[in-house]
């Protein structure tokens, strides 16, 4: 396959994924989003590698556009330095959540490409985070490749990327990451503040 036609590939499996995202999943996740703010809960955005980008630069989404009081524990480079060191990286994400005391009205939002999985030992740390929250009672949503792994498993909404092609699951799965969240912080139930583009219009 020459570099053209991995081009024209790459961006008909996109359309092909397009296509078959449920669009169920995503309305429960804006309604989920909507009440955690109306209740004054807190948005906790967990991810790894892509994920940690993401969730990075979702944070400053729906802090500036939803208005929802958001976190990522991947921000403060000294303390998830300091946590992975001392207490190791499987509970790195749980004991950050406990620090933040993580309370029923809050929300967790994954970005993963697997979801997390205990038994084939791939993104424990979000597994044991979504086991804390779990138990704590607050909402998990997130948006995941594959089949979901652990996250889809126990999440009030997740959005799961169809896999299209084997060889690029992981770019695909991150690319509609930020497709989802952007979709949600611009929604017309979801978007509080005006963003800056639009309003120079």
């Amino acid at each position: 396959m020459n570099e053209e036609e991995y081009i024209s590939a790459f961006l008909d499996d996109a359309i092909t994924i397009i296509k078959k995202i449920d669009h169920t999943k995503i309305r429960t996740m804006s309604r989920i989003l909507q009440d955690i703010r109306k209740n004054g809960g807190r948005l906790f955005i967990l991810g790894v590698g892509g994920g940690a980008g993401h969730a990075s630069h979702a944070v400053n989404d729906f802090r500036k556009i939803a208005g929802i009081e958001s976190y990522t524990p991947t921000d403060n480079v000294s303390e998830l330095t300091a946590r992975v060191n001392d207490d190791g990286w499987e509970t790195v994400f749980v004991n950050w959540l406990k620090g933040s005391r993580l309370m029923a009205k809050d929300c967790i939002f994954v970005f993963s490409v697997g979801g997390g999985n205990a038994e084939k030992h791939v993104s424990v740390n979000l597994v044991h985070a979504l086991q804390y929250a779990k138990q704590i009672g607050a909402k998990i949503i997130g948006v995941v490749g594959r089949d979901g792994g652990y996250t889809a498993k126990v999440a009030d909404a997740c959005v799961i990327i169809p896999t299209v092609n084997e060889k690029t699951v992981t770019p695909q799965t991150e690319a509609f990451q930020a497709i989802i969240w952007h979709l949600l912080v611009s929604s017309p139930a979801m978007q509080k503040f005006e963003m800056k583009w639009e309003s120079t219009i």
